[in-house]
C-alpha cells in the first residue's frame, strides 16, 4: 500500500490575494460584532462582497457556474468551479447528513481550483436545495439507496455536460456512504474514489466515540460528562440501536475532547465561517430542520451501516484520515483498507487533526490531493 510519501511534491500554497481579502474580511467581522443592526449587517456584506471580488475567476479558461440540476424527481443545487476546463472533475459529497459543504468552502476550496473543477452539491435536503423543493414532499423519500442513487445520476450528468469519461469523487464523512457506495457500483466512472472521514461500520464507529468521549472526561475528571455519558450506556444498545437523543449527547462530549476538531471543544468557528459566504444566506444555512428530518429518516439504516464486507473496489482507493478522528474512527477505516483488494490505494494519515480535516490542515490537504490523488488522472489519460 502507498503511503503518505512526497516524491511527487508540488509547491503549493495559498494566493497571497485570497488570504489578505480573508484577513480584511475577519477585520469587518469584529468590527460587525461591536456594531447593531443594519450597520453590522452592512459590514458582514462588505466582508462577503471582498471575498466574492477574490475568489473570481477571470481566465477564459475557466469555469464558474451554480445551478439546479434534476436528480430522482427533485432539484438539488450545485456549483462547478475551476480555473481551466481540461482540469480533472472532483465531486466534493458533504457529510451531514444535510450539512452542505458549499458555505465553508470558500475558506479552503481557492486553490484547489488550480488543479480540478471543483464540484459542490448540496443533496437532497440540504442548504440551497431545501428551498427549490417541497419538504413535505421530499422527506419520504429520503433514504441511503436514494441519495446514492442522486449521486449516480449527478456523477453521469457532470460526465456528459463537460465531456468527461471518468471523474474523481470525494466523499466526507456521511458523504462517504455514499461516495463509496458509488465507486463500488460504478468503479469505470472514476479516476478515484477519495474517502475523508471514511465511515465503515457505523457501530463500531459510534461504540468506540463513546469510549473515547468517556474517557477523555474520566481524565478530566467532569463529572457533568461523565453523568451524561453513562446516562445512555450501553452505547450503541445492545440490539445495536441508535436514537437521536443519545446520539446527539455523544457527540456533544466527543466535539467537547476533539474528536471532530482537534484542540477545539465547539464547532463554533464552523458556523462562523458560513456567515462570510458570499454565496449563502442564514436561509440557505439553517439546516437543523433538514438535519433532524434526515437523520430521523436515515437512522435506522445508519445504524446498521458496514462497509466491512467490501473486500474489493476496482477502482482506485485512496483514504485520508485525522489522528483524533472519532466520529468516523481512523483505525476502522485503516483496518479496512489494509484488507481491500483494489487497483491501487492509499491512506494518508493527517498528524494532529481530527474529522474536519479539510478546515484543520488545509495546506496539508491539498498538497495530498495533488501529489496522491490528482496522478490518478495523469496516469489514466
Amino acid at each position: 500500500m502507498k503511503r503518505s510519501g512526497n516524491s511527487r511534491f508540488v509547491p503549493v500554497y495559498q494566493r497571497a490575494g485570497v488570504f489578505v481579502a480573508m484577513v480584511c474580511s475577519l477585520v469587518l467581522i469584529a468590527q460587525a460584532v461591536r456594531a447593531d443592526g443594519d450597520e453590522a449587517a452592512a459590514m458582514l456584506q462588505q466582508a462577503r462582497d471582498i471575498i466574492a471580488d477574490a475568489q473570481q475567476l477571470t481566465l477564459p479558461s475557466g469555469i464558474d457556474e451554480a445551478m439546479p440540476v434534476a436528480l430522482g424527481g427533485t432539484r438539488q443545487w450545485i456549483s462547478v468551479r475551476g480555473r481551466d476546463r481540461d482540469n480533472p472533475i472532483l465531486l466534493f459529497v458533504h457529510g451531514g447528513p444535510a450539512f452542505p459543504e458549499s458555505p465553508v468552502s470558500w475558506f479552503y476550496q481557492r486553490p484547489w481550483e488550480d488543479y480540478f473543477t471543483v464540484v459542490q452539491w448540496d443533496q437532497r435536503a440540504s442548504g440551497k436545495s431545501v428551498a427549490l423543493n417541497d419538504m413535505e414532499t421530499v422527506a419520504p423519500t429520503i433514504s441511503i439507496e436514494r441519495m446514492v442513487q442522486d449521486g449516480e445520476e449527478l456523477v453521469a450528468f457532470l460526465r456528459q455536460r463537460y465531456g468527461k469519461s471518468k471523474i474523481f469523487v470525494l466523499g466526507h464523512s456521511w458523504g462517504s456512504v455514499i461516495g463509496l457506495e458509488i465507486a463500488r457500483r460504478h468503479p469505470e466512472w472514476l479516476y478515484a474514489y477519495v474517502g475523508m472521514g471514511q465511515a465503515i461500520n457505523a457501530r463500531e464507529n459510534e461504540r468506540l466515540g463513546y469510549e473515547f468521549a468517556l474517557q477523555a472526561a474520566i481524565d478530566d475528571k467532569n463529572d457533568t460528562a461523565i453523568a451524561d455519558l453513562q446516562s445512555i450506556a450501553p452505547y450503541p444498545a445492545p440490539d445495536g440501536s441508535l436514537n437521536v437523543r443519545h446520539i446527539l449527547l455523544q457527540r456533544k462530549w466527543l466535539i467537547h475532547y476533539g474528536g471532530m476538531t482537534w484542540g477545539r471543544e465547539n464547532l463554533a468557528y464552523e458556523k462562523r465561517l458560513g456567515l462570510l459566504s458570499p454565496d449563502y444566506t442564514k436561509t440557505d444555512t439553517a439546516v437543523e430542520q433538514a438535519t433532524n428530518i434526515s437523520l430521523q429518516k436515515l437512522l435506522p439504516e445508519l445504524a446498521s451501516m458496514d462497509f466491512s464486507h467490501v473486500e474489493r473496489i476496482d477502482c482506485p482507493v485512496v483514504i485520508l484520515a485525522g489522528e483524533h478522528d472519532y466520529a468516523t474512527v481512523t483505525a476502522v477505516a485503516r483496518e479496512w483498507i489494509e484488507k481491500l483488494q483494489a487497483p491501487a490505494k492509499t491512506f494518508v494519515l493527517f498528524k494532529d487533526t481530527a474529522h474536519m480535516i479539510q478546515m484543520e490542515a488545509p495546506g496539508k490537504l491539498l498538497m495530498h490531493l495533488v501529489n496522491d490523488v490528482r496522478l490518478f488522472a495523469e496516469e489514466q489519460e
